[in-house]
């Protein structure tokens, strides 16, 4: 089989499930992981044969990809940040709204404090790691911590410091009830967070490859309280933050102004919403005076 052939049916089997534009995209990537191929050498040998092994493994993959795994976990990795990352199932797959976030954190932190300054950061619920270590990758002096309920989550993010030769401070703790003394007994400069913020009610608008696939325990609050962890972190960040420390959150585009609101009455000051680049309320920033 060519190249060619692979790709046209990849994107047949695909077009139904993702729509044409999904499944080319899908078919690329995995065409160029397996074969290990930049686009334009792609382009040059494209009705050449693809050896036995990588067809094998490229129509395990279209299998794959058919029963709704997503590409990310199926490959084993993804970019984040211009960083490689690894993923599974005990982490969500980080997103291009996030790397906005991670951002917006970089560029505040080197106005207000510039690149030599040690600066403490935390972040809360950092699943694979990826909000940190792209941090700690930009401003290499910076000290961080990253927390995260989930043991297994914390094995993906370790890895990923690994691979990405960051070192971070890993604590398995709840933000709901912390009890390490390090984590409790330290005051940051930078607070960050992507914490769950997907309703239960809003299950039957998700995509199943993340539905059936992606971790719940890093997506759903309850629909009675969708602000149950921004609540908790503003919490935590007024009395573990530095006196004009920075508080970063992401977050549902329908609570934005709640967010804003619960942020104020927990007495941070200027709070700034900020929409992500599909123009909906994605992430805010407060200071804590």
């Amino acid at each position: 089989m060519t190249f060619i052939e692979a790709e046209r049916k990849f994107i047949d089997g695909l077009s139904t499930i993702y729509g044409s534009e999904e499944a080319r995209s899908l078919s690329w990537l995995s065409i160029s992981f397996v074969c290990k191929l930049e686009r334009a050498k792609y382009l040059s040998i494209k009705h050449e044969e693809i050896n036995a092994d990588d067809t094998e493994q490229l129509f395990k993959i279209h299998t794959q990809l058919i029963q709704g795994i997503p590409l990310q976990y199926i490959l084993g990795e993804t970019e984040f940040y211009d960083l490689t990352f690894k993923v599974n199932p005990s982490v969500l797959i980080p997103r291009p709204e996030t790397e906005e976030l991670v951002d917006w954190a970089l560029i505040t932190s080197r106005i207000i404090n510039g690149e030599t300054e040690v600066l403490k950061l935390l972040d809360i619920g950092t699943g694979s790691g990826c909000i940190p270590i792209s941090i700690k990758k930009y401003i290499p002096l910076a000290d961080i911590t990253a927390i995260d309920i989930s043991e297994a989550a914390l094995n993906t993010a370790r890895q990923n410091a690994d691979l990405n030769q960051i070192e971070i401070n890993f604590i398995h703790d709840d933000i709901f009830n912390p009890t390490n003394l390090e984590l409790i007994n330290t005051k940051y400069d930078i607070i960050l967070s992507n914490p769950p913020y997907v309703t239960e009610s809003e299950k039957d608008q998700m995509l199943d490859n993340v539905l059936n696939h992606e971790p719940h325990i890093a997506l759903f609050v309850p629909n009675q309280d969708p602000l149950v962890f921004y609540r908790a972190i503003a919490d935590f960040a007024k009395v573990h933050l530095k006196t004009n420390g920075f508080l970063f959150l992401e977050l549902n585009e329908k609570f934005g102004q709640e967010t804003l609101n619960l942020l104020k009455v927990k007495g941070f000051i200027e709070i700034e919403l900020r929409q992500d680049m599909g123009g909906k309320d994605r992430m805010i920033k407060a200071i804590l005076s």
